[in-house]
């Protein structure tokens, strides 16, 4: 079974351009999430799928000094960026995972990876409610080819799995219960906003490793509420 990571990346952001190459900690938001991904157990492969606007030459020029594979496609359609990357590495298995969440949960990943591996389905629903950028989606090829050919609305080709959650009924889906101790939809790990920024950089120096476990993450917020508040009031932007 062939599991490859798949890392949405660009440089453009209308509320904090450039945020993916900030630092953070001793080395760079895109860093810690890729880092993270790759520990996730059954990957065999992590990409950075980025835009062939010029913008982005910055995040492709990362990823060859970094000896991170990379692919470069639509940067508005963003489903067939992520399709056309895949189809490079032929896998059985997809993890999508967004470069704005530098904190992507490796341990509860891991542990997807596993439940898809009993019971191979077309996608993975997780049940709990988890801060902002901890979750990964995990979905079979087949089902990302079927999600390509069938997804046509501009929130689809935007947001890569989200036919497949609009029209549940067309997919087989696998249900992984989250900890409870990775319950705790009141925070916002995650990069949109300055706020944002200062939060996670607030994570970062304390505990120095990349590598921490969420669960320690969200416990660190539970007992530093003046940290936890620096983006509490930060509002997600819709799906159109």
């Amino acid at each position: 079974m062939k599991v490859i990571v798949i890392i949405q990346a660009r440089m453009a952001s209308s509320r904090l351009p450039g945020k993916i190459l900030k630092s953070l900690g001793n080395v760079d938001v895109l860093t810690y999430g890729i880092e993270r991904c790759r520990v996730i157990h059954g990957v065999d492969e992590v990409i950075v799928a980025t835009s062939e606007l010029a913008q982005d030459d910055a995040i492709a020029n990362w990823c060859q000094n970094q000896y991170v594979a990379y692919f470069r496609g639509s940067e508005e359609d963003v489903l067939d960026r992520f399709v056309q990357c895949a189809k490079m590495f032929k896998p059985d298995f997809v993890i999508r995972v967004t470069s704005d969440c530098p904190f992507v949960d490796y341990e509860m990943a891991s542990e997807i990876v596993e439940l898809m591996k009993k019971d191979p389905s077309d996608i993975v629903i997780i049940d709990g409610h988890l801060p902002r950028g901890l979750a990964v989606e995990m979905l079979s090829y087949e089902a990302l080819l079927r999600i390509h050919e069938l997804g046509k609305e501009p929130r689809h080709r935007e947001h890569v799995t989200y036919y497949a959650y609009e029209y549940a009924e067309q997919f087989k889906a696998i249900t992984y219960k989250a900890p409870k101790d990775r319950q705790a939809p009141e925070f916002r790990i995650t990069l949109d906003t300055k706020e944002d920024y200062d939060l996670i950089s607030a994570v970062a120096k304390h505990f120095k490793s990349p590598l921490i476990s969420s669960a320690e993450v969200i416990r660190y917020l539970q007992e530093k509420p003046k940290v936890a508040i620096l983006n509490a009031h930060i509002e997600q932007k819709p799906v159109i």
